[in-house]
């Protein structure tokens, strides 16, 4: 009798993780979609300040923040999701899921220092549309704005993975560890704490974390925050390339 209650268990526990991934899987793609209908809305706002749409600019701002206030709380469920399915085990008494998700997700809120308002996104918004009829001036207060955007836009705390060298946004299955934030591919990470059994310190230089195979995920916004790095490398690449043809063409002509 036992070993059928455990087994009814264990199948219990493996349905529920299997549902929270299918649903974290979703909820990332949902996630995913609204950075690329924010990016879309910068795009339309800076057709309309050509415009001198002002008052429409303005409703597009609004927009832009409410949805990445949808993000946020997009984040936060994903959070609670992983949180739920790895953790989850069953007892005697019925589980109050609508309890426990909401407990999950306000921790992930108490643990969360993100802030809509200065969000990466809002930023490329506000400053693609004063490049519009500012173009090389600097935003009014970019100096303090820029101080408290560098600690808030972005988790990603190295470029290359330390132990295959590649860039993060070159690797095919990146992680990310839960405790010290440091990004890696998947397999050669894996490989190293296996390696080092309980002893596998992060690899990265200084860091004195011990990874846990369990707390090292994609988790809800890695994919996201590598695409939109990948992206900003292209954009601050494309004003070289004009300068070399610039400085090809005056060369061509003297």
């Amino acid at each position: 009798m036992a070993s059928t209650s455990a087994s009814r268990s264990g199948g219990a526990a493996g349905r529920i993780k299997s549902a929270a991934t299918t649903l974290f899987s979703d909820n990332q793609s949902l996630l995913a979609e609204i950075r690329k209908v924010v990016t879309m809305m910068k795009d339309v706002g800076v057709d309309l300040e050509r415009e001198n749409e002002s008052q429409m600019v303005k409703e597009l701002e609004d927009g832009v923040l409410q949805l990445l206030a949808a993000s946020e709380d997009c984040t936060h469920l994903s959070t609670a999701i992983q949180s739920v399915g790895n953790g989850y085990q069953p007892r005697e008494e019925a589980t109050d899921f609508t309890k426990l998700f909401d407990d999950e997700i306000a921790k992930s809120k108490a643990n969360s220092s993100s802030v809509p308002q200065n969000h990466m996104l809002l930023r490329q918004f506000r400053e693609a549309i004063w490049r519009v009829h500012h173009a090389g001036q600097p935003m009014p207060g970019e100096e303090q704005e820029d101080l408290v955007m560098t600690s808030t836009q972005s988790n990603i705390l190295n470029v290359n993975c330390p132990l295959t060298g590649k860039p993060i946004t070159e690797l095919e299955n990146p992680v990310r560890s839960l405790d010290c934030k440091h990004i890696y591919e998947q397999n050669a990470i894996m490989q190293y704490i296996r390696s080092k059994h309980a002893h596998s310190q992060c690899p990265v230089a200084g860091c004195p974390k011990i990874l846990v195979a369990e707390r090292v995920v994609c988790d809800p916004l890695l994919l996201v925050e590598i695409e939109e790095m990948s992206l900003l490398n292209k954009q601050s690449a494309r004003p070289d390339v004009v300068e070399d043809f610039t400085a090809t063409d005056d060369e061509e002509s003297g």
